[in-house]
C-alpha cells in the first residue's frame, strides 16, 4: 500500500513523493517468472571492492536472469588500486552480458555513475553500490511499481547498517539538502535506485562527488516526476573502506552542493516520453 508522506512546512517540490512503508524488511523473494520484459542495465559503481565484487556480480547475474532476463551489468571501476578492475574483466570474458568501465584517474562516487549512465543501452537503468551491503533480489520489490508506470522508484534503507558517525552525517546532510532544496526523500543517498533511461538521459547529471544524487532528484522534481519509495535490506559493511565520512570528501560535498544549489536555481526540462 502507497501512503503519501506528511506535509512539510518548507517549500513543496515532491508531493507526488509516496512511500511503501513496512515494519521488517523486504524478504527474500520468489517468482514464477519475470518481473519486466524491459530491458535493464544495472550500474554497479566500485571502488578497491576485490573482496567482494565476484559475488556482487554473480548475485547480479543469477537475480536478473529469473526476474529481468533482458538485462546488462555496466561495472564501473573508479580508479580501483587492488584487483577491482581484473576481477571485473574476469567476469566480463566469461559473460558478454557484463561489460567494464575503467575511470582512471579516479572521478568520484558521482563520476562512476555518469561513465555507468552514458553507457546504458537498456530503456530501465538501476544502480546499486558493488560493496555488498545491498542485496540485488530486492530489486523484485521496485519492478512492479515500473510495471504499474513509476517511473522514478527510490529504495530507502529501513534499517541502515552503517556506524554512528555515519548515520549522523547523513541526518544532518538530510536536513541541509531539505532545507536548500525543499526535497523530500526518506534517503537522498541510497544507492538502490530505479529509473526510465530516458529521465536519466533528460536530467544530465553533471556532479561528480556526492552531490549526483541530490542533483538528479531535484531535476526530477522541477520536472514533475513524481517518486515513490520503497524499503530494502542494508548490510554492515564487511570489506573495504567507505570514504562518504572522510573530512575532505565532507568538505568537497558541502562545495558542491552550494555550487549546485546556485547552478539548479532556474533549471527546467520537459519529461521525455516513454520508451
Amino acid at each position: 500500500m502507497m501512503i503519501p508522506q506528511q506535509k512539510s512546512a518548507m517549500p513543496d517540490m515532491t508531493d507526488s513523493t509516496d512511500t511503501m512503508r513496512s515494519p521488517d524488511a523486504p524478504s527474500s523473494r520468489t517468482t514464477d517468472g519475470p518481473l519486466t520484459t524491459r530491458g535493464i542495465s544495472v550500474v554497479l559503481p566500485a571502488h578497491n571492492e576485490e573482496a567482494v565484487l565476484a559475488d556482487t556480480i554473480g548475485a547480479c547475474v543469477a537475480t536478473l536472469g529469473e526476474i529481468a532476463p533482458d538485462y546488462e551489468i555496466i561495472v564501473v571501476d573508479d580508479g580501483s588500486t587492488d584487483r577491482t578492475g581484473e576481477i571485473a574483466e574476469e567476469y566480463a570474458a566469461r559473460n558478454p552480458r557484463v561489460r567494464v568501465i575503467h575511470n582512471r584517474p579516479q572521478r568520484g562516487y558521482g563520476g562512476a555513475l555518469i561513465a555507468g549512465f552514458n553507457a546504458i543501452t537498456k530503456p530501465l537503468a538501476f544502480f546499486m553500490d558493488a560493496d555488498g551491503q545491498f542485496d540485488i533480489r530486492d530489486l523484485a520489490a521496485l519492478l512492479p511499481l515500473r510495471e504499474q508506470g513509476r517511473r522514478a522508484v527510490l529504495g530507502y534503507r529501513l534499517r541502515r547498517k552503517d556506524s554512528p558517525l555515519r548515520k549522523l552525517n547523513a541526518w544532518g546532510w538530510k536536513l541541509l539538502v531539505s532545507s536548500l532544496f525543499g526535497l523530500r526523500v526518506r534517503d537522498v543517498d541510497c544507492a538502490f535506485k530505479l529509473y526510465d533511461t530516458a529521465l536519466v538521459r533528460a536530467v544530465d547529471v553533471r556532479a561528480e562527488g556526492a552531490m549526483v544524487n541530490t542533483e538528479m532528484l531535484v531535476k526530477l522534481t522541477r520536472m514533475g516526476v513524481p517518486f515513490v519509495e520503497v524499503p530494502v535490506r542494508h548490510y554492515p559493511r564487511l570489506h573495504g573502506q567507505a570514504s562518504g565520512a572522510n573530512p575532505r570528501v565532507i568538505l568537497h560535498a558541502f562545495r558542491e552542493l552550494l555550487r549546485l544549489h546556485s547552478k539548479l536555481r532556474h533549471w527546467r526540462a520537459a519529461v521525455p516520453p516513454e520508451e
